[in-house]
């Protein structure tokens, strides 16, 4: 079949949104039809060339929510009709690290998926007869896409689809970060630096989880707003004396949990300094750029504080998206509440440029 995509052509350029051909799902493959996608910092970090694992040309986009159109062989756990988001980070429940319960970082398809292809090592993308690699196992920047069973998440119909590709990274990335990975406790005084989907997830989180102080920090004074309207107790403007200030707001010990949201790797040693002697946890989210590395001070750890990835907030996909999608429903997420530019697939650069300008929350592709 024909569809328009979004193509990453060269790195450093536009996207170009073209036709281009997408065969049927092979067995354990599912074909989605698209009906929403978030533009999410991924995927402009990927388009920019600083990504190390990148390539091109490829259909990028993986923050989609649609409707299932058709299912290869052996595909059991979604039918035709099914209401999905689409997973960068996928469940199979069987590979080794999804038996183990410790993690949420499948490998049963990893190695295909960061060179760019399904798991059988091919691609359904192509134009013109040459191939086109998928991004992160999804490529949602399209009208339609061809994806493993194991990387959508079945949910509630009742959800819109518009609010429901939040879940797909940004937001679970956050809310996962305080409530799965930290595991934020009730009582407790949480700080979250960077304030943007991810960060804003994390603030949401704590929330849920009960977290008494809930301090947010980012240079924009209307972030910070936002952010006291989902949860947050106070916050403040960043600057050289961030630290400071959170010791001195916290009796001088730090906060008992700290989440880094911007992939600034000096962001992530303020982390790491807030969070309280003896029992501070620290979580990075963010992605730091090519060469890039974390300077901590040894005896920040040697006095008892912890640092923590969270790649995808820790959310086992197909079991907890489901979850956190009903917990919207439910009234607990105003998920509404961040989508700030609705555009069409044609736009798609223009949300880059939102992105680039942190002009609102986040953008969602809508497919007619």
């Amino acid at each position: 079949m024909q569809i328009r995509a979004a193509v990453l052509e060269e790195f450093g350029k536009p996207l170009v949104v073209q036709d281009v051909d997408l065969a049927g799902p092979k067995a354990g493959e599912v074909l989605v039809r698209l009906v929403a996608c978030g533009v999410c910092h991924t995927d402009m970090y990927s388009s920019s060339g600083v990504d190390p694992s990148g390539y091109a040309p490829c259909v990028l986009g993986h923050e989609g929510a649609g409707v299932v159109e058709a299912v290869g062989e052996d595909v059991t756990s979604v039918a035709i009709g099914d209401h999905v988001v689409t997973l960068f980070s996928p469940e199979c429940g069987q590979c080794v690290n999804c038996r183990s319960g410790k993690t949420n970082i499948c490998i049963a398809i990893r190695e295909q998926q960061g060179l760019g292809y399904l798991p059988d090592g091919t691609a359904r993308l192509s134009r013109d007869g040459d191939e086109l690699r998928h991004f992160m196992g999804c490529s949602t920047f399209a009208e339609a896409t061809v994806v493993s069973e194991f990387s959508l998440a079945k949910v509630n119909p009742d959800a819109s689809l518009e609010a429901a590709c939040l879940f797909a990274c940004g937001l679970s990335t956050g809310l996962g970060a305080a409530m799965y990975r930290a595991q934020v406790t009730p009582g407790s005084t949480v700080v979250v630096f960077g304030l943007g989907m991810v960060g804003l997830g994390a603030i949401v989180g704590a929330r849920l989880q009960g977290a008494e102080r809930i301090i947010g920090v980012d240079l924009s004074q209307d972030r910070l707003d936002i952010a006291m309207a989902h949860g947050a107790t106070e916050g403040f403007v960043a600057d050289e004396h961030t630290v400071e200030r959170i010791l001195d707001e916290t009796g001088g010990h730090g906060a008992d949990f700290t989440f880094e949201a911007t992939g600034n790797v000096n962001v992530m040693r303020q982390a790491v300094e807030a969070a309280r002697m003896g029992w501070g946890v620290a979580t990075m989210t963010g992605v730091a750029g090519r060469g890039e590395t974390l300077d901590i001070v040894p005896r920040l750890l040697i006095t008892g504080r912890t640092v923590l990835g969270a790649s995808f907030g820790g959310v086992r996909g197909r079991t907890q998206v489901p979850q956190l999608v009903d917990r919207y429903l439910a009234g607990d997420i105003d998920v509404d509440a961040f989508i700030s530019h609705r555009i069409s697939l044609d736009d798609v650069n223009q949300g880059f440029d939102l992105m680039h300008h942190q002009d609102g929350i986040r953008s969602v592709i809508q497919f007619s």
